[in-house]
């Protein structure tokens, strides 16, 4: 098992109304996610607001919208750091567009963070869905990832993560 550090922070209080122990929530997801032997690395999570997460969505996606969930990989090669973990990447989530999705689809907030946090992961990991095979092999992996939690199928109501 690859040593992994999850560092949460939380700058939409919504997240802990709602959810309690959001952190460990996100921690779970993470530990879940097919992850390769790589050494000790880190990942970042960010649950944030729908604001803040329009505005790196527009500076760096060039897309002037919220959107639910943001993943930044980190595109430096620090495998061969000497010292400290090899950084994954950051993921950043937002509440209000999270929680409308969930309410939506029917699905708890609990859930859908879950799903959030297994999707931006798998983009740190170097998956994606630019084309239907990239697109089927990454939902397969969130699929049963999220059966291993005891969470349901999300694609069966056509959820849109993009």
């Amino acid at each position: 098992m690859t040593d992994l550090d999850i560092d949460v922070s939380i700058s939409e209080p919504k997240w802990t109304m709602a959810l309690g122990d959001v952190r460990e929530l996100c921690r779970a997801a993470i530990k879940a996610c097919p992850l390769p032997q790589v050494g000790p690395c880190e990942v970042s999570i960010l649950l944030s607001d729908d604001d803040q997460v329009r505005q790196l969505n527009r500076d760096y996606r060039h897309q002037d919208k919220a959107t639910n969930v943001l993943s930044f990989a980190n595109s430096e090669d620090t495998e061969s750091l000497e010292f400290g973990p090899r950084l994954l990447g950051d993921i950043v989530i937002a509440y209000g567009v999270a929680s409308v999705e969930a309410e939506n689809e029917g699905k708890t907030l609990a859930d859908h963070l879950t799903h959030l946090v297994i999707h931006g992961m798998l983009h740190l990991l170097g998956y994606d869905h630019q084309d239907e095979v990239e697109a089927g092999h990454m939902e397969a992996l969130e699929i049963s990832t999220l059966d291993g939690l005891g969470i349901s199928n999300p694609y069966c109501e056509q959820a849109d993560l993009k």
